[in-house]
């Protein structure tokens, strides 16, 4: 990496790091003004849509697979947590790890379902799977355990699951404040899931999804292996997205297929196109967007539905790089260098060339020794 580059990714990086800081300081302090109860539930479903936009654009826009199971990926965190609260009897923070991996090897899974498959035939094929599991939910009506007289199906069948316990926030804080702790969990989650995020697009594993996504020919051409990456980005998406589900669970104390709906997915696809597709900040700007705009509209009905369209498709037409290259353009932030903004670079053979540097510092990408002197 020249000079100049090393300095644009330093540059990059600080920018980051007071962007963060301004936005931990602000959602630390939110809580001391007492915005009542329900904002508070509001933020906090807000941080846990941005932790699961933030991991999805790890796989659609930065390593450029039309994955659209990644709401079945949080879903079967959220079922796995609440299962083993429920049948094991385990408390849900030692359940969440549990969760995690049962989302993990689900979008492994899923991932190699699609390696032979491209653009949006992979949209298909994960969009069916993620309606096959919500089948499979929606049509258990066997009795697998009473509660009581209650009696409960294996997954909870349409209603979902129920009585699988909480976090415990309402004995440790009491009743009044236990909003409180649901709060600072769902913002510990997506800030986790932020620096996660960051780190992997910062580092090696960033550089090889980003010239996988902008030229697959040339990236294996030059020795990058398509199948694991591809397999990699998928497994790595579901620890925060898994974790996320599980939060969910404890939160919402019910948990259930509407969760797989096609509304919510094109929700939270439209946070991520709305704020920038493959870009750093841009799944948390959109998610804070529209869920401040589906909260003022959520008493107009239908109008409710068609604002949040009109808002997606002038943004699509006139902003095709979201929010966030919006607020570039203003600031006079667009960057001379791929660190900058992490999204489609103009210069493709960059991410090649800083791939073959990273896999082997001494040698040029063609292969030749540097010249030390």
């Amino acid at each position: 990496m020249n000079i100049s580059a090393e300095n644009s990714k330093r540059r990059a990086i600080w920018r980051d790091f007071w962007i963060g800081f301004v936005f931990v300081v602000i959602a630390l302090l939110i809580p001391a003004f007492s915005p009542g109860n329900y904002i508070l539930s509001q933020i906090t479903l807000f941080f846990i849509w941005a932790a699961v936009v933030t991991q999805w654009n790890l796989v659609f826009g930065v390593a450029g697979v039309y994955s659209l199971a990644q709401m079945a990926v949080f879903a079967v965190g959220g079922y796995a947590t609440g299962m083993m609260g429920l049948y094991a009897g385990w408390n849900l923070w030692a359940a969440l790890p549990v969760g995690a991996l049962a989302a993990v090897i689900a979008s492994f899974l899923i991932g190699a379902a699609n390696l032979r498959l491209r653009g949006p035939y992979v949209a298909i094929m994960t969009l069916a799977i993620a309606q096959v599991i919500y089948a499979l939910i929606v049509t258990d009506v066997e009795c697998y355990i009473y509660k009581g007289k209650l009696c409960l199906n294996f997954t909870g069948g349409a209603k979902g699951l129920i009585q699988y316990g909480d976090f415990g926030f309402k004995e440790l804080l009491g009743f009044k404040y236990r909003v409180l702790g649901d709060y600072y969990l769902g913002f510990v989650l997506m800030l986790l899931g932020m620096l996660f995020s960051l780190f992997i697009i910062y580092g090696p594993l960033g550089t090889t999804f980003r010239a996988l996504r902008d030229n697959r020919i040339c990236a294996e051409a030059r020795g990058v292996d398509r199948v694991r990456n591809q397999l990699l980005v998928f497994a790595l998406s579901g620890i925060f997205t898994g974790l996320a589900g599980g939060v969910y669970a404890g939160i919402q104390r019910t948990f259930g297929p509407n969760v797989l709906s096609p509304t919510l997915l094109l929700f939270l696809l439209s946070m991520m196109v709305v704020g920038g597709r493959g870009t750093k900040w841009g799944p948390i700007l959109g998610a804070g967007v529209l869920m401040l705009v589906d909260t003022i509209l959520r008493d107009f009905g239908q109008i409710r539905v068609a604002g949040l369209s009109l808002i997606i498709l002038l943004v699509m037409i006139f902003l095709p790089r979201g929010l966030v290259g919006l607020v570039a353009d203003i600031f006079s932030w667009r960057p001379q260098s791929r660190w900058e903004v992490p999204g489609k670079s103009n210069d493709t053979s960059t991410n090649f060339r800083e791939y073959q540097r990273l896999r082997n510092p001494k040698k040029t990408p063609f292969g030749a020794a540097r010249n030390s002197g």
